[in-house]
């Protein structure tokens, strides 16, 4: 991993870390189902355009059933329960939750056969569990209603988010940059219906449309190019290291622009969680970063 490397993970941890961010921004005022769907719909016509340039203009009706599926999964439900996540959590919470992907998506392999039972695995699932029982479960308030429903629904996203990941590991044939486009226009297809469900809540100020602009283009359909460099550059495991990032900058990112404090029971919940994910998805720190 050279230095250009490190700095497209650095990036790319900042880029997705601020995602959550922007969700606290925009969501308050466009409600959760417009700012899903302004999101993909940018990021799609993002990806449209780059596909002309890179003359990647390929048939996308070809492999409609897997792009509503990955798109479903993938974007359209877990930015739709994050966006009502984040009317009562803060970025560092959002981005925390976030991290929990992989365990469920080992608990979601371990129920349908994908993935087999390891002592280790194991007990990184249980310091996952622990991990978010610290994050809220000590905090100096009493978790309401509202908090308590919307940390189920970050829970809800991330487990999406490793359904996504068990159906793309049986889901062959797909070039990951066909499968980022295709599962955009689909999600924006998808969230159509909810848009008459879930209304703005309020009229949008110029900085909340920045932040849609900034969450579609620069945090989907940017994010993906730097995240399918690295797999290409550096393998899908040295990649993965983002995964552990993304908390930390959506933590920084929170404090600097919307005065978010760090409580220390959220610091520790976010190492534990980090720890837990990191012993699910079996990655090896030192050989990820034995390059540099």
């Amino acid at each position: 991993m050279n230095s250009s490397d490190i700095i497209r993970l650095l990036s790319l941890a900042a880029i997705w870390g601020g995602s959550f961010l922007f969700m606290r921004v925009a969501s308050p005022v466009l409600g959760s189902a417009y700012l899903a769907e302004g999101r993909v719909l940018l990021a799609a016509i993002f990806l449209y355009f780059l596909a002309l340039y890179l003359k990647k203009n390929r048939n996308l009706l070809e492999h409609w059933k897997h792009y509503l599926i990955m798109g479903f999964f993938n974007s359209a439900l877990p930015f739709v329960l994050f966006g009502f996540a984040a009317l009562n959590l803060s970025t560092s919470q959002l981005s925390i939750l976030n991290a929990t992907a992989p365990i469920w998506a080992f608990v979601i392999g371990l129920i349908v056969g994908g993935e087999k039972f390891k002592i280790k695995r194991g007990f990184g699932l249980l310091l996952g569990m622990i991990g978010v029982g610290v994050l809220f479960g000590t905090s100096s308030r009493s978790v309401d209603a509202d908090s308590f429903q919307s940390i189920a629904l970050g829970l809800g996203a991330a487990f999406s988010y490793g359904v996504a990941s068990n159906y793309a590991k049986k889901s062959k044939g797909v070039e990951p940059f066909d499968n980022a486009h295709g599962s955009m226009w689909a999600s924006a297809i998808l969230l159509i219906p909810a848009l008459f469900f879930i209304p703005i809540r309020s009229e949008p100020t110029p900085l909340v449309l920045g932040a849609v602009l900034a969450i579609g283009i620069v945090c989907s359909g940017i994010a993906y190019l730097l995240y399918f460099r690295l797999i290409k550059d550096v393998g899908a495991a040295s990649a993965l290291t983002v995964t552990f990032l993304i908390p930390v900058f959506g933590t920084l990112w929170g404090i600097f622009f919307l005065g978010e404090q760090l409580k220390l029971n959220a610091a520790i919940g976010m190492a534990i969680i980090i720890l837990g994910t990191a012993m699910v998805a079996e990655f090896n720190f030192r050989r990820a970063f034995k390059a540099i």
